[in-house]
């Protein structure tokens, strides 16, 4: 009876190891959300986008739409890639042209 339990309870201690380990693989790394221009998003939707999506501040979405516009890319967002990847999900949905690049 107790290697049974005690057997139990190493599974379930590995199950959650394994997922931690699952979790967090490649996660952690330093990312950027980029947006890249086209010529079918008006400069009002991108920056609603941007104030929904990312939670930027009007006047910081405004300068980085010029900037896409101007450039044609702007690096929108830092961060892991766990929490940058809805948030490119997010902006492809509404129709922008979003990346995720590992590095900063």
């Amino acid at each position: 009876m107790h290697s049974m339990l005690f057997a139990t309870e190493v599974e379930e201690l590995e199950e959650v190891l394994v997922e931690d380990e699952v979790e967090d693989t490649g996660t952690g790394d330093p990312a950027q959300l980029i947006v890249h221009n086209d010529d079918h998003n008006t400069f009002d939707w991108v920056i609603k986008c941007f104030v929904e999506v990312l939670g930027h501040a009007q006047s910081q979405s405004e300068q980085l739409a010029l900037i896409i516009h101007t450039k044609g890319k702007a690096s929108v967002k830092n961060g892991p890639k766990k929490v940058l990847k809805p948030q490119k999900d997010a902006l492809v949905e509404r129709g922008l042209s979003a990346v995720i690049e590992e590095g900063s």
